[in-house]
């Protein structure tokens, strides 16, 4: 049985064009565009998984992800799940709507790295990989030989490659997740089971709007 993990980032988000930092009040959700992109993802999604049966749907607990799981949802006959473990950085309260180059500057930490926050009062990747790789795996054993669409962020595809292809928390690559683009897994093994399955990586970054 194939199980199927399709992580979409959301589409342009307001935060983003005001260079804010977009926790759960900072976020505005998305712009017009950002809108009309989730728009097009149902059109493709409706298309695309019309053989896989039911489909399940999750987002982020963040607007921005909310706003962008809704109309997928909807083109799959599905009511979107929220589940926090997909978020972004869990930001401290007092930089929530502040302006993200002031947070990185002003409130940086010494030796922040990998396990260490970068700043003050933040989660440190590893944190943040654990979280979100946690509720990766607990909606891939949800969802055994089934599909699952994750709408997250660019870290919750990011804790991808960390959570189903076994790469190192200080990966030797960097990765580009384009907002409103669809990178997918799949494997035919237990996807929880142990030692852990191997995962194909299908697509990654596809934005492509037609």
């Amino acid at each position: 049985m194939r199980t199927r993990l399709i992580f979409v980032r959301h589409g342009e988000a307001v935060h983003t064009i005001d260079a804010v930092v977009g926790g759960r009040q900072g976020c505005r959700g998305l712009t017009a565009v950002g809108h009309e992109q989730a728009r097009t993802l149902a059109g493709r999604f409706s298309d695309e998984l019309a053989a896989d049966g039911s489909v399940a749907v999750y987002s982020s607990a963040l607007r921005r992800a909310v706003e962008t799981a809704r109309p997928i949802a909807a083109a799959l006959a599905t009511d979107p799940v929220q589940d926090c473990g997909l978020c972004t950085w869990h930001v401290p309260s007092y930089a929530d709507g502040m302006l993200t180059s002031r947070f990185q500057a002003d409130h940086a930490v010494a030796g922040g790295g990998v396990f260490r926050a970068f700043e003050e009062g933040n989660e440190s990747w590893a944190e943040l990989v654990v979280r979100t790789g946690r509720a990766i795996m607990d909606i891939a054993h949800q969802h055994h030989g089934g599909t699952a669409v994750l709408v997250g962020h660019s870290e919750t595809v990011e804790s991808s490659f960390h959570a189903l292809a076994a790469q190192p928390l200080h990966r030797a690559f960097d990765l580009e997740v384009a907002p409103a683009s669809v990178t997918e897994w799949a494997t035919d093994d237990n996807p929880t089971g142990w030692p852990p399955p191997r995962w194909t990586l299908c697509r990654f970054n596809d934005a492509r709007r037609g």
